[in-house]
C-alpha cells in the first residue's frame, strides 16, 4: 500500500454546534424518518469539510424504528430513501470522507438466545444497506464487539464463529470486530479472526484495560493491521482513561437526603480530550504503520480539534503523519 496521510475522525455528536442534529431523534407517533437523519448528515459533513476533517462515525439510529418487529409502518424507509442515500454517497466519497457505524450495544451475534442473535443481524443487515446504497467503499465498515461471555469465554467465542458463517453477504462484507476493555480480550479477536477472516479494530484504551496475555502493543497492533486487505486503510480506536475524580450521589443514612460526594477515577472510562503526549507515544511506537483514528473522547469533535494544534505544539512528527504543518494554533472557532 502506497503511504498515504491518517485522517483523524470522531463519532456521531458535533458537540461544536449545537444546531447540528446526528439523527431524527422524534418519537414515532411523530413519524420520524431516514430522509431527515440524512439532511441532518449532509449539514454535518458541509462542517466537516470547513474544518478538514475527513473521518466521521453515523448515528447507528439514523433510519429510526426502521428494524422495530412491531412497526411494519417504518420498515420501508431505507428502500424509501435510496436517492438521498446515494447523494450522501456521492457527496462523502467527492469529499473523501471516511463514514461508518457503530452499532449499539444491543446488538450480540454471539448470544444464546436465537431471538437476540436474529433482531441483531436484522439491525446490521439494514445498517449495510445503507453504506451499500450510498455506494461507498469496503473502509465503510459496521464496527461491533464480540458481545457476552455467558459464563464461557471459548463457547462465547464459538458462537460467534458460528454465526458469523450465517450472516447475509452484506454483513460479512461490512463487519469488522473490536476487542473491549471487560471480555474480550486483542487475543480473542484474533483468534476469531483466524477461524472467519473478519476484519479487526485495534484499540488503545481497551488493549490496556485488557490484557492478561501481556501481549506486546505493537505486535499485537501488526497482526490486527494485516487481516485489512491490501489496499484497504485499517482504523484504530484511540481514546485517553479518565483521571479526574468522579461526583457521586448518596443518601446520607441519618438524614435521608441525597448528597454528592468525590470518588476515585474508573480508568476504562474515556477522558473528555485526548492526551497529546499519550497520543504521540502511541504514534511513535507505531511509527511506519499506516491507519486512519477514530478518536472516542467524550468532547467528540472538540478533542479532535484540540489535539490537532496540540500535536503541532508537542509532537510535530506525529502531527506530520496527519498532514498537519506550520505553527501551533488554537483550535478554530465553530
Amino acid at each position: 500500500m502506497n503511504e498515504r496521510t491518517a485522517r483523524l475522525g470522531f463519532p456521531v455528536k458535533v458537540m461544536a454546534r449545537d444546531d447540528l442534529k446526528s439523527n431524527d431523534t422524534r418519537r414515532a407517533a411523530s413519524d420520524p424518518h431516514l430522509k431527515v437523519s440524512l439532511e441532518y448528515v449532509d449539514a454535518i459533513l458541509d462542517h466537516l469539510d470547513r474544518h478538514d476533517i475527513r473521518m466521521y462515525r453515523m448515528s447507528s439510529d439514523l433510519a429510526p424504528y426502521a428494524t422495530h418487529p412491531d412497526m411494519p409502518q417504518f420498515h420501508a424507509m431505507v428502500d424509501e430513501s435510496r436517492a438521498e442515500l446515494a447523494a450522501l454517497g456521492q457527496k462523502a466519497r467527492r469529499l473523501d470522507m471516511r463514514l461508518s457505524f457503530h452499532p449499539s450495544q444491543y446488538i450480540v451475534i454471539n448470544s444464546p438466545d436465537d431471538a437476540l442473535v436474529e433482531r441483531s443481524v436484522r439491525d446490521l443487515l439494514s445498517q449495510a444497506q445503507m453504506l451499500d446504497l450510498m455506494e461507498l467503499g469496503p473502509e465503510a465498515v459496521l464496527v461491533i464487539h464480540v458481545g457476552g461471555t455467558y459464563g464461557d469465554v471459548e463457547a462465547a467465542r464459538a458462537r460467534w464463529v458460528e454465526t458469523w458463517h450465517r450472516l447475509p453477504e452484506p454483513v460479512r462484507r461490512r463487519l469488522v470486530l473490536e476487542h473491549d476493555d471487560l471480555r474480550f480480550s486483542a487475543a480473542d479477536v484474533l483468534w476469531i479472526h483466524e477461524h472467519t477472516g473478519v476484519r479487526l479494530i485495534f484499540d488503545h484504551q481497551h488493549f490496556w484495560c485488557l490484557n492478561p496475555e501481556r501481549a506486546d502493543l505493537r505486535a499485537t497492533l501488526q497482526a490486527i493491521l494485516r487481516t485489512w486487505p491490501s489496499g484497504q486503510q485499517p482504523k484504530v480506536h484511540f481514546s485517553s482513561p479518565q483521571t479526574q475524580m468522579r461526583e457521586q450521589e448518596t443518601i446520607d443514612r441519618k438524614t435521608g437526603k441525597k448528597k454528592m460526594r468525590l470518588t476515585q477515577p474508573v480508568f476504562t472510562g474515556h477522558a473528555d480530550f485526548c492526551n497529546p503526549f499519550e497520543f504521540a507515544n502511541f504514534m511513535r511506537q507505531a511509527d511506519g504503520l499506516q491507519f486512519d483514528v477514530m478518536l472516542e473522547a467524550k468532547a467528540k469533535d472538540l478533542a479532535l480539534l484540540r489535539l490537532r494544534p496540540d500535536l503541532l505544539r508537542y509532537a510535530p512528527d506525529v502531527a506530520r503523519r496527519f498532514g498537519l504543518e506550520g505553527e501551533p494554533l488554537d483550535p478554530p472557532p465553530a
